[in-house]
Order: C-alpha cells, then sequence, then structure tokens
C-alpha cells in the first residue's frame, strides 16, 4: 500500500508513504543532488514489513518547486525544520531516521533537537559531520577549504558540465557505469540555483558538536573508497557518537543504496533486529 499525503510540510516535501499503516517507520531522508528515488534500490527489502517514509527536500525531486527560499534553504535547519515537522504531522513514534550524506547531517540534528522521542534509532550512510578539514582541532573531514572553494567554483560556472564530470567519481563503481548515468541523471533534476544553495550546506555544515548529544542507537555505514567519505571519518562518527555501531560496507562510492542494495540493506535490518 501506498499514498500521498495532501498538505502541510509533508505536501511540500512531496511525502510518499508505503507498507503497512501500523508497522515501525523508517524515514528516509535523501543527499546533495538527489531525490527519494535514490532509495528505490533497497526499498523492496523494508516496505513489507515497515511504514516506509520517502521524501523530497524542498528544490529536490518533486518537491513544491515553489517553496524554495534561498534564504530558508542556505542553512541546514531550513531543511531539519521540514524534516521535524513531516515526522510531527505523521504522527510518528519511536521511527528510525535513514540519512544519506547531507541527510545524515540533518538526522544527526533532527535527533538532538527532537523533544517529542519520534526517532528510536538513526541509520547514517556514507555520513560526515563536517566534510571541511580542521586542522586546528586535529580534524581531517577530506576537502581543505581551497578544494571546497574549487568545487563551487566549478559548480557555480557550469553545473551540468560538473554534474556529468563529478558523478562517476562519486559513484566510483567503474565496474557499473550505467551506475553513473543513473547519478547524473539525479543531478541533472535540480535546478542551478539549488544545486548551488544545497552544496554549500552540505560541504559548509558541521554537526561535529552535536554528536555527543544523540543518545538513540546510531548506525554508520561507510563505503569503500568514498572519495566524498574517508574511511576514518567512520571511524570518528563511531568513537564520539555514544551509541554507535559501524559497519564497513564492501560497496565502493559514495551511493551503496545504489550500487550495493542487498548488502546496505542487509546491514540496515541487522541493526534494526530487536535486542
Amino acid at each position: 500500500m501506498s499514498w500521498q499525503m495532501s498538505s502541510g510540510a509533508a505536501a511540500r516535501n512531496n511525502v510518499q508513504v508505503y507498507g503497512p499503516e501500523d508497522a515501525p517507520a523508517l524515514v528516509f531522508a535523501h543527499g546533495f543532488g538527489t531525490d527519494q528515488t535514490m532509495w528505490g534500490k533497497i526499498l523492496p527489502w523494508f516496505t513489507d514489513r515497515y511504514r516506509v517514509v520517502l521524501l523530497d527536500h524542498v528544490g529536490s525531486g518533486g518537491s513544491d518547486q515553489s517553496a524554495y527560499d534561498s534564504d530558508t534553504y542556505s542553512k541546514l535547519d531550513g531543511y531539519v525544520d521540514d524534516l521535524l515537522e513531516v515526522c510531527a504531522e505523521l504522527g510518528l513514534e519511536d521511527a528510525t531516521l535513514i540519512g544519506h550524506s547531507v541527510g545524515s547531517m540533518m538526522a544527526v540534528s533532527a535527533a538532538v533537537r527532537d523533544t517529542s522521542r519520534r526517532f528510536g534509532r538513526l541509520v547514517l550512510v556514507t555520513a560526515s559531520p563536517s566534510y571541511l578539514d580542521h586542522p586546528e582541532e586535529g580534524y581531517a573531514g577530506g576537502f581543505t577549504r581551497q578544494d571546497i572553494d574549487d568545487v563551487f567554483e566549478s559548480l557555480d560556472a557550469n553545473y551540468v558540465v560538473w554534474a556529468e564530470s563529478m558523478a562517476p567519481v562519486y559513484m566510483n563503481t567503474p565496474h557499473a557505469p550505467e551506475l553513473d548515468h543513473e547519478i547524473q541523471g539525479s543531478f541533472g533534476r535540480i535546478s542551478p540555483r539549488v544545486a548551488r544553495d544545497f552544496a554549500r550546506v552540505a560541504f559548509l555544515s558541521d554537526v561535529r558538536h552535536l554528536l555527543a548529544g544523540v543518545t538513540v542507537p546510531v548506525l554508520v555505514l561507510q563505503s569503500t573508497d568514498d572519495v566524498v567519505t574517508p574511511d576514518h571519518v567512520g571511524t570518528y562518527l563511531h568513537a564520539k557518537l555514544p551509541d554507535a555501531t559501524l559497519v564497513r560496507l564492501a560497496a565502493t562510492g559514495h551511493f551503496p543504496q545504489s550500487s550495493a542494495p542487498e548488502e546496505t540493506a542487509a546491514a540496515i535490518l541487522e541493526f534494526l533486529k530487536p535486542s
């Protein structure tokens, strides 16, 4: 069974709900340059036993494009506000919040801000609390400020060219070039204006100070050879989150839910088993 919400934040974020209404809820938050379709390959492992909630962040996918405002969505909190509002509208309790990439930053922030016990677990897929290096604090996120400025310059100059060139790098599955086309198509569905804003949210946000405040169990899924999220970042998250499980996937690249859906789904299902 599936249905779509028709009003409020749920409508603004094109919320789609699948699975049994009385089943435990899983909420999926996508990352930069994608939309809820990026989760499509892993859904068959969940929709028969969970209430699956998918959404498009405003500006992405089938969201209400007229609701996009650069002032609101140039900050991580704009997306977190929407996420919390959607979960409140759905009346979720003890849900598992699953975030990919910058969606994981949103998940961390939402869990810390949650005062209604809506989230019982988090799953962070190829997550980073800060992509930017902070050498003065001994933190290596993987990108210097110059690296990130170069990304912004290329993206601002010609987003289409940037997306076509970077999609294979981020996907990192040379054995499956069809996946490059998949992510290129996803990048191509977001407007250059939104991409410019969202890239800055993704690469400049920093939630390291929030990690100690995440009191629910967390699964950290770390890919192999992920140029966006180096392996040591998964180790950092595992160390800084109070109740974390780290699983290193054999899958390569930044999008294991697409390149290795069975392995990714299996890791999540193992984490979700009742203790």
